[in-house]
């Protein structure tokens, strides 16, 4: 009985809490209920859009593919251009996957024409758009390859070491380091290329290509 008791008691203090505070709830739960909704639509939206935009930049890509190796003769200069100008208009307005393809495309442009600081520039571009991605690190190491095409060789050791050292996996994280290597080797820092070598021995022991390059440039070095 005495539970009984208390039970009503309970009830009645909730149901009192809830008569008196009913404005406050109803304002709490139609909040709640908005944001709720709000999120579901922004959501929605932002896939809308990433959708979109990814179709743009297929399309775009598509047209980079048909162009690219007709870009010397001089009857198609005008349209690579004119593709150059739309890709630096998409990229400046996307994020992510999206607008980090844009610039990596803007960088194989400017590298086909052998434009290597316009190149290290985009895919710098392309590597903070798509840190999230895996374009992140793939455009690192292109643009370290742009900057060395530039002879500086520190600041492509640098971008090499943060594609290697990249949060999302890269591929060809192997090569990265072999180059970070063989740079050292080109600064005549031969202890530091040693170890870059011996970074590869120890972390790819599965990749034998890189294994005999490595151990092979680490012999040549030693016996010098």
């Amino acid at each position: 009985m005495q539970n009984e008791n208390e039970k009503l008691n309970l009830a009645d203090k909730i149901n009192d809490f809830v008569q008196r505070n009913r404005k406050i709830i109803f304002i709490i739960t139609g909040a709640v209920f908005i944001f709720l909704a709000g999120l579901i639509v922004f959501i929605s939206l932002q896939d809308v859009f990433n959708k979109r935009a990814i179709s743009e930049i297929e399309e775009l890509s598509r047209r980079f593919d048909d162009l690219r190796y007709m870009s010397l003769d001089d009857h198609y200069s005008s349209d690579m251009q004119t593709l150059l100008s739309d890709l630096n208009d998409f990229a400046k307005k996307r994020k992510g996957y999206a607008g980090s393809k844009a610039w990596s495309i803007i960088g194989f442009i400017h590298s086909d024409k052998k434009e290597w600081q316009y190149a290290e520039s985009a895919w710098l571009n392309a590597a903070k758009t798509g840190d999230k991605t895996y374009l992140g690190p793939l455009s690192l190491f292109n643009a370290a390859a742009a900057a060395e095409e530039q002879g500086k060789y520190n600041e492509a050791i640098d971008l090499l070491k943060k594609s290697v050292e990249h949060k999302f996996e890269f591929p060809a994280a192997p090569r990265a380091q072999f180059s970070i290597g063989r740079l050292y080797e080109k600064l005549n820092n031969y202890s530091a290329a040693i170890e870059a070598y011996r970074v590869i021995l120890i972390n790819w022991q599965d990749m034998p290509v890189w294994q005999h390059l490595a151990r092979s440039r680490i012999t040549e070095l030693e016996i010098r």
